[in-house]
């Protein structure tokens, strides 16, 4: 169909994803937003609704924030079990080195934005197999609370030393 604004974003092989979209965001809102966008930010567009509709055909309260929360709260996790493995680099490390003060506590750019179990389920996709490590803090404090573990900052700046 050469007249159709469709037809270059939903090839005939991918009949889910014009199917997806179309239930969720309907035919006629899709071609509104597609006749509203210049030629080249098209794809882009379809690209996201695409994702979108999908995450909410699979998810229909959180759709796509479900993923991004449980991104989140990953990088989170690892952020601490880097903190903790830094912080025993350091308890293990040379004495003739000297210890610099702790690097001030920081707060991840997502906290004040994403409440801490956004989801009352666990995704499907969710591996709780290490989720539940128990890191011992390391000496002189900063192991919980919302502070840092004191040392992933330091260790970094011993290597540039």
């Amino acid at each position: 169909m050469a007249g159709c604004i469709f037809a270059p974003y939903f090839p005939p092989e991918e009949p889910q994803k014009f199917a997806n979209v179309h239930k969720i965001f309907g035919a006629s809102n899709v071609t509104k937003l597609l006749n509203d966008l210049l030629p080249h930010q098209r794809e882009d567009a379809v690209n996201s609704l695409a994702y979108e509709a999908e995450a909410r055909v699979r998810d229909p309260v959180y759709g796509c924030v479900a993923a991004i929360s449980f991104l989140q709260r990953q990088v989170h996790r690892l952020q601490k079990e880097l903190d903790a493995a830094n912080a025993d680099l350091l308890r293990y490390a040379s004495p003739s080195i000297i210890p610099m003060p702790p690097p001030p506590p920081h707060t991840p750019y997502y906290a004040h934005t994403q409440p801490s179990s956004l989801l009352p389920y666990s995704l499907p996709w969710t591996d709780h197999s290490s989720s539940h490590h128990d890191f011992h803090a390391p000496p002189g404090g900063g192991g919980g609370g919302g502070a840092p573990a004191r040392g992933s900052a330091q260790f970094f700046m011993y290597l540039k030393q």
